[in-house]
């Protein structure tokens, strides 16, 4: 489990709009009605949960190894700021 979410939830989903939503349209058997056209997309995502896809290694394989530079990068920069910053002030 993740501590943190990617995304963070919107007012409709705080406020409870979302899921009341959802309940209304169970009720009155729209979810039911639509459920035929939802069918190519929940066959898809099978068929990348059998692959493998969103695993850790279908993540490495799509992205590549990770890239320790762009850490590095924020930090030198940062060094460097700060460096000149103090430059500055002393001339």
């Amino acid at each position: 489990m993740k501590f943190f979410r990617y995304r963070r939830p919107s007012w409709k989903t705080i406020l409870g709009i979302t899921a009341a939503k959802k309940r209304i349209k169970k009720d009155l058997g729209i979810t039911a009605l639509l459920k035929p056209f939802r069918w190519w997309g929940n066959q898809k995502r099978k068929i990348k949960r059998a692959v493998g896809y969103e695993s850790d290694a279908g993540r490495l394989i799509r992205n590549g190894l990770p890239k320790p530079v762009g850490c590095l990068v924020i930090l030198v920069s940062g060094v460097l700021l700060v460096g000149l910053s103090v430059a500055w002030v002393m001339v």
